[in-house]
């Protein structure tokens, strides 16, 4: 499932509120006893862990005004934990704006998986909080191993020395065949196509062992699940509160397996199935983006009014099937200071991947996809491929660190020789992280089977998440697999599904509420990806008092 999984960043830009710091104690993280069947050993009581579960955070002003950040050390492996290597994780909160009445802290997770949690803060995620949570709550995040501001980090660019010498030799060696074997089809169905599609993976699959090699086994989800462990204890909390968006539902849903008696309230909002195999994940996700284009033909007057690009939602469909099949042709043109200049244009791909995240927040996104198809008709994609860029991080948002630190940090690249991961790594992130945790299978074929049921399903957008998820044929294997939740002992779980969520279907959500014990499921019937901080004051009110009182949600509750 190698296409976005994430939370866009707050919903709007606005004045951010100064929160005064609040002197937080480190809590040793002991045992809870357990009760009913007989469980694992707490992994928190383990005499190695100590040292990790003792720390104490020593936050520090964010270079953002409001914010609080600090850093969390983790064992790079919880298997050798005593070994001295580890991951340096960014921590930022916004303290609660009702003091006197806090009840602890809330940790959330924005998505990605790639997301960074401390950065998203920064840029006024907090805001996405009802007011009753704000008040009584720290809202605190992390950059989750391998993510972000994480030291060390994932990259999967070479260096910039190397960068260079590669890109030399590319254009020395490169041909006009070489030039059009770059327009790759939606569905490949010959052989060149295919063998065109394997090789591209093998090589992004290399580029990521040769230049994050040591780290790719220790980025999965269950490890970073029992960071947040260790988090909570650093937080001085002895049970966690825990949102998660969308790739965040799977962290939780992680951490619930691992200590369900650690949990004291959790929201998993754009559900993923953790049941699902890697096939199955892929047409359940192509299928809702499938569903939500469909949505955007059916209901873009109604949302983007005249910057529609068809008169009709079947003239909408035509003009998107028409663009992917030029895209396939030929790079779709675009301006010299486009992101895709360098590649000659968009191709299909491309194309195809911009128009899907737009689907996140029909609100906010479906008038600029509409300007940017009707230009991309008559010529010109460069808006089209603007649409999915990320905002380029504020010089000075990153917390400098002491001069120890910096010294350790370099250290340890060195130790690894990774070079300094880009600014932004979700990229990486993203396949890293979905490549661990879902096992694929090593020989080709099955991906091959699997084309025409996801062309069955999802049409193009099935065929292409087929071939997205060819990277990790050759990637590490992780230690997990597709399984139904198993974490007893923990309190009411309270899972939010969109009807229309493009990303995660609405199915899952329906799916994981009942695998777990008394898991509770709230329905958000509306369009776009994840519910909570976007889906209006129903979705507020049920969300915020469940965190704040533990008030359960009736089965069949929907806003």
């Amino acid at each position: 499932m190698n296409r976005a999984v994430r939370r866009r960043p707050a919903l709007a830009t606005t004045a951010l509120a100064l929160f005064g710091a609040l002197s937080l104690t480190a809590c040793t993280g002991g045992p809870v006893p357990a009760t009913g069947k007989a469980r694992a050993a707490d992994p928190a009581s383990r005499p190695d862990l100590k040292p990790f579960y003792g720390q104490r955070l020593q936050w520090t002003d964010c270079a953002t005004d409001g914010y609080e950040c600090a850093r969390l050390t983790v064992p790079r492996d919880y298997a050798r934990p005593g070994n001295g290597r580890t991951f340096v994780l960014p921590v930022a909160r916004a303290a609660a704006t009702g003091p006197a009445r806090r009840i602890g802290s809330l940790v959330y997770n924005p998505g990605g998986p790639g997301a960074g949690g401390a950065s998203s803060l920064e840029e006024g995620m907090d805001e996405s909080f009802g007011a009753a949570v704000r008040a009584r709550f720290d809202i605190v995040s992390f950059d989750p191993r391998g993510v972000g501001g994480s030291v060390p980090a994932l990259t999967c660019e070479p260096a910039e020395a190397e960068a260079e010498a590669e890109e030399a030799e590319a254009e020395a060696e490169e041909t006009s065949e070489e030039a059009s074997d770059a327009v790759a089809p939606l569905y490949p169905r010959t052989e060149a196509d295919r063998s065109a599609a394997a090789s591209g993976a093998r090589t992004a699959a290399d580029d990521c062992e040769e230049h994050s090699g040591p780290i790719l086994r220790h980025v999965g989800t269950e490890d970073a699940a029992r960071d947040l462990d260790v988090l909570r204890a650093a937080l001085g909390e002895r049970e966690l509160t825990y949102l998660g968006w969308s790739y965040g539902t799977s962290l939780g849903t992680s951490y619930a397996e691992q200590f369900p008696r650690r949990v004291r309230a959790m929201v998993l909002d754009g559900a993923i199935d953790p049941s699902l195999d890697w096939r199955q994940r892929v047409i359940s996700q192509s299928a809702g983006f499938r569903r939500s284009v469909d949505d955007y033909a059916e209901q873009c007057a109604e949302i983007a009014g005249d910057s529609c690009p068809g008169a009709s939602p079947q003239e909408i469909r035509t003009l998107i099937e028409r663009l992917y099949q030029r895209a396939e042709r030929e790079p779709l043109p675009v301006a010299e200071d486009s992101t895709y200049a360098e590649y000659g244009g968009m191709d299909a791909t491309a194309v195809l991947d911009a128009v899907s995240m737009a689907m996140y927040t029909p609100e906010d996104q479906w008038e600029p996809l509409s300007e940017a198809l009707r230009e991309a008709d008559q010529g010109d994609a460069t808006k089209l491929g603007a649409l999915d860029d990320e905002e380029e991080t504020e010089e000075g948002t990153e917390d400098p660190g002491t001069a120890e630190e910096e010294q350790e940090e370099q250290k340890e690249q060195e130790e690894d020789k990774t070079p300094e991961p880009p600014a932004d790594n979700s990229g990486a992130a993203l396949t890293a992280v979905n490549c661990l945790d879902v096992p694929h299978p090593r020989s080709l074929r099955p991906y091959w089977d699997a084309l025409a049921p996801a062309d069955q399903a999802a049409g193009v957008y099935g065929t292409a998440g087929v071939t997205a998820e060819l990277t990790c044929r050759d990637w590490p294997s992780g230690g997990r697999s597709p399984h139904r939740v198993d974490a007893e002992g923990v309190p009411p779980v309270l899972v939010v599904g969109t009807t229309g969520d493009p990303s995660t279907p609405y199915a899952e959500a329906v799916s994981l509420a009942e695998q777990f014990p008394q898991g509770m499921l709230l329905t958000y019937e509306g369009l776009g990806h994840t519910a909570y901080g976007r889906g209006g004051a129903c979705v507020t009110a049920k969300v915020d008092a469940y965190l704040v009182k533990r008030e359960r949600v009736r089965p069949g509750a929907t806003c």
